[in-house]
């Protein structure tokens, strides 16, 4: 069910339109039933891209073309906007406020004239009231408040989903882009390269294709991570027991997946870490390498739970490695900027221990997992060229 907002009935338009052939009421074609319109959303909210007009076809061999005629406002005639053998018609750029459409005749006669559809901007939807992300691994998890939906079920359509580039240094949102679209209050944007932010925005569109004003903007950062990592404590298997979150083997900076995770020999001094047992059978995290200190976050539900890295707490002394803790690691990143990693531990054995672990590329960026992406004030410009 549309919730289009009807105007003039069509025999008040062969009362007002400039026609002064007669009307054969025989012959004349009839109104073209069931005359509706949906916008092409830009991601500018006040200015849709185009409108999609559309109607019934009349099954008649007499039909030669529609005309569809418009006005911008209520305080001027209609005029012509085009003509077309279709059943649809596109209108290009900003709307005008009315349609119409009338059937002509092989003898160009125009007949009945639809109902008119004023495009309405009272049936733009709320706005999402908050949005917030996870850092995932080459993806962003983004969820977001569904009381555009909740608030009218009936005229509601999608969701729209953009994202932009973004940088902490310089915090703007650059060039926007549709990411996509949902019917759910969620989204995963995914294939995205890790340590690199991006901001995302969403709005929610209408059964008539009016776009919702934004959503507050969030930036996120993608970041590699791993499940179920088993490492052996020093006392089991020496071989087993170090590990480096990033090593970067050929010095170009870049974290490449062959780069990330290591589980190395624990008796290497560029470790970020090793694991050792004592004779209670406790496991303890040592940090190794200069630059390196660790936090215990207590317990967490998951690795995603671990949200920023703190600013301060880090030590370099021995942590006990707990099932279901969570522990953040800052480390040197050799270049001016610290690196940050998450873990939490999911089992601990008598010769080894498992857990999960998260990285974030991005040199000097906290961002760990859900809450580690921030709001911003970054533009929330149009986002299709017009």
């Amino acid at each position: 069910m549309r919730r289009m907002i009807a105007g003039f009935a069509a025999m008040l338009w062969v009362a007002g339109c400039d026609n002064s052939t007669p009307v054969d009421p025989g012959g004349v074609l009839p109104a073209p039933a069931n005359f509706y319109y949906e916008l092409e959303p830009s991601g500018d909210p006040v200015r849709p891209m185009g409108v999609l007009l559309a109607w019934d076809p009349i099954l008649s061999d007499a039909l030669l073309v529609y005309r569809v005629y418009s006005r911008p406002n209520f305080n001027v005639d209609f005029g012509l906007r085009g003509e077309t053998t279709s059943i649809t018609f596109h209108d290009n750029g900003d709307p005008d406020l009315e349609y119409f459409v009338v059937p002509v005749d092989v003898g160009g006669l125009e007949g009945i004239a639809s109902l008119s559809v004023i495009i309405d901007e009272r049936l733009r939807l709320e706005s999402p009231a908050w949005i917030v992300g996870t850092s995932l691994d080459e993806g962003i998890f983004l969820a977001w408040a569904d009381n555009p939906f909740a608030s009218e079920p009936a005229g509601f359509k999608q969701y729209r989903v953009y994202s932009a580039s973004f940088s902490l240094d310089d915090p703007v949102c650059g060039v926007w882009g549709l990411e996509g679209t949902t019917i759910a209050p969620e989204f995963i944007s995914s294939a995205l390269p890790n340590g690199q932010p991006r901001c995302f925005g969403v709005t929610a569109e209408s059964i008539e294709g009016w776009e919702s004003m934004w959503s507050d903007i969030w930036a996120d950062t993608p970041r590699p991570d791993s499940r179920n990592v088993a490492m052996w404590a020093m006392e089991s298997d020496a071989t087993l027991a170090g590990f480096r979150f990033w090593r970067d083997a050929n010095s170009d900076g870049i974290a490449s997946r062959s780069e990330l995770g290591l589980v190395l020999d624990g008796t290497r001094s560029d470790l970020d870490f090793r694991i050792s047992r004592d004779l209670s059978g406790r496991f303890w995290f040592e940090p190794v390498r200069s630059g390196t200190g660790m936090l215990d976050m207590g317990p967490v539900e998951d690795l995603t739970s671990i949200d920023f890295a703190p600013e301060l707490g880090y030590s370099t002394g021995q942590h006990e490695a707990k099932v279901g803790f969570g522990y953040v690691f800052e480390m040197d990143g050799g270049d001016g900027f610290a690196r940050y990693g998450g873990l939490r531990v999911s089992h601990v054995g008598t010769e080894y221990m498992i857990f999960d672990w998260s990285f974030q590329t991005d040199p000097g960026n906290p961002e760990l997992a859900p809450g580690g992406g921030v709001k911003t004030t970054g533009t929330k410009g149009i986002i299709v060229p017009r």
